[in-house]
């Protein structure tokens, strides 16, 4: 049998409520009268109550001092403040003492219940509309991705996923979660089929309808805003690149960001394959496709043969894509890698002094170095055992990070910062066998090498035998790409079952996801 919500009522003219208190037994509720501050506090101190109504004006323990005794006693217990006054220090007063809502008298049945209610069942009436809404929305997105669409529609799609992923994330039980994962799962797999067929046509065919690319990021987004380079007025652009920052994980940290700044676009670009740092964020910086940088800067770029680290060379890259590209060359431009809280604390005591240039950028590299922790590190893995998880862990290293006091710093001057990253990652769960020598690259999402063996007929993998056509360099003549698609990593036959084991459910990036490909790109204005 449901036990009913047991609600406390203390006001020194209890009997006068007689006929809302019998309303609310009558709607299923049980409610205990008090007449006074002290008579709520003793019983508060023997139990916890769903609600607990405090009249404001009550002789003896006020109503005011009577709700801070019992926060202070049970701080999550529900509280609502009922008062004749509207005097607006009463309900501050009230209010930062974390009441959940405020009456005035005289009350009104419904106005009580609707209060209750608010209360106690949100959550599951949350719920329930969730999963209402969700599931007439679950037909429209597979229709929608069944079809044959172009680029945009895809983003569309995976921004629609992403919302609602999150919203599903937010109910107390979850009971869609398994079947978002599986509409995401279904919605990858007909997106890998559409960059499978797509892709080579976006980087070879004039006429073709592409997407904006990780290598034309720079020229048509970021250097367009750099109006000082005519004017000579200091209005930097802050470039911010948040290194494998997923759409989702964006979307819990803009609450945070849009306190301290206008969102003037929210827009997104494609990360080109592989998805993976050394060649996506090597384009951005570049402006090149990875053979371009290969064949006109080979003192710059490091192949995956390699042990050399592969972006050691941004600074380099971005200063001659700036020369290249900008009418008025040399312009003051400062770039910064932060790897750790140290290298943030720095570069936020010198915020004040970078104000002069051109451009700044900044690359942050937290949230790639969580993903490999959470490969390597038992305990992360437990902290972050999946999305939901992963998405709270990059909000709680936000709020405590270098990084958001060089937001706000920036957003106090009014300063214009462009934020995105380079690409997205996917929590790999299943293993697609393939045999490769020593000189193939270690990447569990793709391969590249001249005798990589594996089931050619199996869709869950892309094959590129002219990296040519992709604009990927060659390390010999035969030199073979393998992508890996939706879900799958690469994982060699050689002690199979462990290598299964250790990298199942871990986030990786380097193939075809819509988490992986699809990347945000904001433009905000700081609120000064």
């Amino acid at each position: 049998m449901t036990q009913k919500p047991h609600i406390l009522w203390a006001d020194d003219e209890i009997d006068l409520l007689k006929p809302h208190i019998k309303f609310l037994e009558q709607k299923g509720y049980e409610v205990t009268p008090v007449p006074s501050g002290a008579d709520a506090l003793d019983l508060c101190q023997a139990r916890a109550y769903d609600i607990v109504f405090l009249d404001e004006n009550m002789p003896g323990i006020s109503g005011l001092e009577a709700l801070a005794q019992i926060k202070a006693l049970r701080p999550n217990q529900p509280v609502v403040m009922i008062t004749k006054s509207e005097e607006e220090h009463i309900m501050e007063d009230a209010i930062g003492s974390k009441i959940d809502d405020y009456l005035i008298k005289p009350l009104n049945p419904n106005q009580i219940l609707l209060s209750v209610k608010k209360i106690l069942d949100s959550r599951r009436l949350t719920e329930e509309k969730t999963n209402m809404s969700y599931q007439q929305d679950f037909r429209n997105l597979a229709m929608a991705y069944n079809e044959r669409i172009g680029h945009e529609e895809w983003a569309d799609i995976y921004k629609k996923l992403v919302y609602w992923e999150l919203e599903i994330d937010q109910t107390p039980n979850k009971q869609m979660g398994e079947v978002i994962y599986l509409q995401k799962d279904e919605a990858n797999s007909n997106f890998s089929r559409f960059i499978e067929d797509e892709y080579e046509d976006w980087l070879n065919d004039p006429k073709a309808d592409r997407p904006m690319l990780s290598h034309r990021l720079l020229q048509e987004r970021v250097f367009p805003l750099l109006k000082n380079a005519q004017t000579g007025t200091p209005e930097p652009v802050w470039f911010v690149l948040i290194d494998n920052l997923r759409l989702d994980q964006w979307k819990v940290l803009q609450s945070a960001i849009e306190e301290l700044y206008r969102l003037e676009e929210e827009s997104h670009y494609y990360s080109i394959l592989p998805t993976a740092t050394a060649f996506a964020r090597n384009a951005i910086f570049s402006g090149l496709m990875p053979s371009e940088m290969a064949a006109k800067f080979p003192n710059l770029w490091v192949g995956d043969d390699e042990d050399e680290g592969k972006n050691l060379h941004e600074e380099d890259f971005l200063r001659l894509h700036m020369d290249r590209v900008l009418a008025t060359k040399g312009q003051k431009m400062s770039y910064h890698k932060i790897t750790n809280t140290e290298q943030g604390k720095q570069l936020s005591d010198k915020i004040n002094n970078l104000w002069g240039n051109a451009l700044n950028v900044i690359v942050y590299n937290f949230v790639d170095m969580l993903s490999h922790a959470r490969t390597e590190t038992t305990m992360i893995r437990e902290l972050a055992p999946d999305e939901s998880a992963y998405r709270s862990l990059t909000q709680s290293w936000f709020a405590h990070s270098p990084l958001q006091e060089i937001l706000q710093k920036i957003a106090a001057k009014g300063g214009k910062v462009v934020i995105t990253t380079d690409h997205g990652t996917v929590r790999v769960r299943r293993p697609f066998k393939i045999v490769g020598d020593r000189t193939v690259n270690s990447n569990l999402r793709y391969k590249a090498g001249k005798n990589l063996g594996y089931d050619e007929k199996d869709h869950s993998v892309l094959s590129v035998r002219k990296p040519e056509r992709f604009f990927l360099p060659k390390a010999n003549m035969s030199t073979t790409y393998v992508f890996a698609k939706q879900d799958y990593f690469l994982a060699y036959p050689n002690n199979f079952n462990y290598f299964v084991n250790y990298y199942k459910d871990t986030f990786q990036h380097g193939g075809i996801s819509l988490e992986e490909m699809i990347i945000p790109y904001l433009v905000l204005k700081g609120k000064g």
